[in-house]
């Protein structure tokens, strides 16, 4: 299935789309692009947001652009996989049986599948700045991002991949 119909699925139903990520097999290209993509979304979530700073600020936006560029595509990747065997960690602590691939998975997926809603969250950035209405986006992405966590997580440490 397409990964932009996966990501609608998602929102109908979390685990059933991680697990048939886990059925396709072992594949570390899978989960490193599932987080590329992700990292990349958000990436480009940042512009508007980043475009109304430097405006504001009367600077130029081009380092703005690579700071971001920087942060989202090397270091984000790199917290995402300490995140993940963290997470792996603290589900074994509590009886789970995840793998580390599985705790991979979960996490990177739901970055990817809540990434609409950073879209969106730097749209509002970008173009209201800050407010209520920012604070209600990123309080909504948050909660659809653990839901799908957590969901993902249980599904791993469930079918034991």
């Amino acid at each position: 299935m397409p990964v932009s119909r996966d990501i609608v699925a998602t929102y109908r139903g979390p685990r059933r789309v991680v697990a048939r990520l886990l059925a396709m097999g072992v594949r570390e290209d899978r989960a490193l692009a599932l987080l590329m993509g992700g990292c990349a979304l958000v990436f480009v979530a940042q512009w508007p947001r980043l475009a109304r700073e430097a405006h504001l600020a009367g600077e130029a936006l081009n380092p703005r652009l690579a700071g971001a560029l920087l942060g989202w595509m090397v270091i984000a990747p790199l917290m995402f996989y300490g995140l993940a065997f963290l997470s792996q960690l603290v589900a074994r602590l509590l009886g789970g049986r995840v793998t580390g691939y599985g705790a991979r998975i979960a996490l990177f997926w739901a970055f990817l599948a809540a990434s609409p809603l950073l879209l969106l969250h730097g749209l509002v950035a970008g173009f209201i700045g800050p407010g209520a209405g920012l604070t209600v986006v990123g309080a909504i992405w948050c909660g659809v991002f653990l839901w799908f966590w957590l969901s993902g997580l249980g599904e791993a440490g469930w079918s034991g991949r």
